[in-house]
């Protein structure tokens, strides 16, 4: 089964932030993969191998997006980074975007990378959520057209601390990066012989 939590928008051209934790036989380790949607492109995804039983207990993860970075982190470790390349052509999110949850079967290529299946006789499957908190900017019908307002420094993340991360985040990327990351498609040559822009630019 798969666990995903993404922040989305609607329509075909729709922009996309996945948090999404991929199954896996019990006792084996399991894969978070985040995925970047701008503009309804994506295709954008990573995994790690959490180190830690996510199932066992309550965990911490978020997301910070601003008009400079996306940050995914993980127990307020950073284990992602997508920046705002807009200025090399590539797709950044833009537009508001809403929560959601669910749980899905992704059994044919999530679980163990396809060789395991749903154990069905287990359903019903179940996702437990705490301390669940979102700081943001509110967008409403009447103000739909007017998202420059989103992108006030009065806004916490908007302020300069949060444009890219200190010398101590970065390291701690850098060491979850070489320490847990099982895919990033980035280095996946047979998919995109030529590297696509932003992996250029990390």
């Amino acid at each position: 089964m798969l666990l995903q939590e993404p922040l989305t928008s609607q329509g075909n051209k729709h922009d996309e932030l996945d948090l999404e934790f991929l199954g896996n036989r019990e006792g084996k380790p399991i894969a978070l993969q985040t995925n970047v949607f701008a503009d309804g492109v994506g295709n954008r995804e990573q995994r790690i191998l959490l180190w830690f039983d996510p199932t066992a207990d309550f965990h911490t993860y978020q997301v910070l997006w601003n008009q400079h970075q996306i940050v995914f982190y993980v127990d307020d470790v950073p284990i992602r980074v997508f920046k705002n390349n807009k200025n090399i052509g590539v797709g950044y999110p833009s537009q508001p975007m809403k929560v959601e949850a669910s749980l899905w079967d992704g059994d044919s290529w999530a679980t163990d990378g396809g060789k395991t299946k749903t154990n069905w006789s287990m359903a019903p499957f179940k996702a437990h959520f705490q301390g669940f908190d979102i700081s943001g900017c509110p967008i409403t019908k009447q103000k739909s057209n007017n998202i420059q307002e989103c992108f006030s420094p009065t806004y916490w993340w908007n302020s300069e601390q949060y444009w890219k991360l200190d010398s101590k985040q970065q390291g701690e990327l850098e060491n979850v990066r070489k320490k847990y990351m099982n895919y990033d498609y980035c280095s996946d040559r047979p998919r995109y012989p030529v590297p696509p822009p932003e992996c250029l630019h990390q």
